[in-house]
């Protein structure tokens, strides 16, 4: 028999102390930690060629599916339940691209701001986010006038939010919506869209930096207008070009991604000439999926890039893949 150390009592004390710790330690782990509740930056990047393109999300809002036309209720319902959907509002993505060519700092549209409500209105805090400032932007292109696309073009005072930028937009649009006499005589309905377009568009007139483009143009080195009037008279997408590589950024052919791959025929109320509108989808759908393009789309599920494939029946939408950035 050993004889009883005298440490045997301060040896019970540490080991009581030290468990005491442990199960404190414990309590400690199990606890919940508090949620975030915040999303991450609304922003993408991805290389074409040397140029360097940054998807930038300005929010969504929901879009009814009644506004669809030509498209049957039932067929409707099917197509949003293939993709996990519910109608009848559905969530509408509104984007923007900002392409860095090494040169220029190009942005392709500004977002809504907050005129149609609070979910929209992050594209200046995106861009920010993804490293850069509305004062670096050189160029604004405009696919076209609608509010979602140019009410980001003015700051929350009127003012230009992109002071050093010149705007493009295409001269069928600026003739349609830029027009009194075209607005005075719209239904009451559609006014509110020709104040919004002439709002925005006014101190950068007043300044001498907005301008206009005729047709299909090269507006700057590698980046030039597509034309795919329908939506609206001057509807364009911007080709974006570097060697053999490639970015078509469409602007508003597709506003319900679940139903109009599917079913190209299907218009939106929103679309001022709908058959001009149906025939430009066809007709970019069919460019996208036979040259391979990647293409980048305003209501796309963000960052809205990816290909067009052709089906037996209609087209399928293939979101590009999280990839890192790789700078060729």
């Amino acid at each position: 028999m050993h004889p009883r150390s005298p440490f045997a009592p301060f040896r019970r004390h540490v080991q009581s102390l030290l468990a005491a710790g442990f199960i404190a330690c414990a309590g400690i782990a199990s606890a919940a930690a508090p949620q975030a509740a915040t999303q991450v930056p609304g922003y993408y990047r991805l290389m074409v060629g040397g140029f360097e393109i940054t998807a930038l999300y300005d929010g969504a809002i929901d879009l009814d599916t009644n506004l669809l036309k030509n498209a049957d209720e039932k067929e409707v319902r099917k197509l949003l339940a293939r993709m996990f959907l519910e109608g009848p509002a559905v969530q509408t993505a509104v984007n923007a691209y900002l392409v860095n060519t090494g040169a220029r700092l190009v942005l392709v549209d500004a977002g809504a701001a907050t005129v149609f409500g609070p979910s929209l209105g992050q594209i200046g805090n995106n861009l920010k986010a993804s490293g850069y400032t509305p004062e670096q932007v050189d160029i604004v292109l405009i696919t076209h006038l609608h509010g979602d696309h140019v009410n980001g073009l003015l700051t929350a005072d009127g003012k230009p939010a992109f002071p050093n930028a010149e705007v493009w937009s295409a001269q069928a649009d600026n003739d349609y919506w830029l027009s009194e006499e075209v607005a005075a005589a719209a239904p009451e309905g559609a006014k509110p869209f020709f104040k919004m377009a002439q709002a925005a568009a006014a101190p950068y007139q007043a300044a001498g930096k907005w301008k206009t483009f005729d047709t299909d143009k090269e507006i700057a080195p590698g980046i030039s207008a597509v034309a795919a009037h329908g939506h609206t008279p001057g509807h364009s997408g911007y080709l974006v070009a570097d060697g053999a590589d490639k970015l078509l950024i469409w602007g508003d052919i597709v506003h319900n991604h679940a139903v109009q791959f599917a079913k190209p025929a299907v218009s939106i109320e929103f679309d001022v000439d709908p058959e001009k509108a149906v025939a430009a989808r066809r007709a970019l759908f069919a460019r996208a999926a036979k040259e391979k393009l990647l293409v980048g789309g305003m209501h796309l599920p963000f960052p809205g890039v990816g290909h067009v494939r052709k089906e037996r029946q209609g087209y399928a939408w293939v979101p590009l893949e999280f990839s890192p950035l790789e700078n060729k």
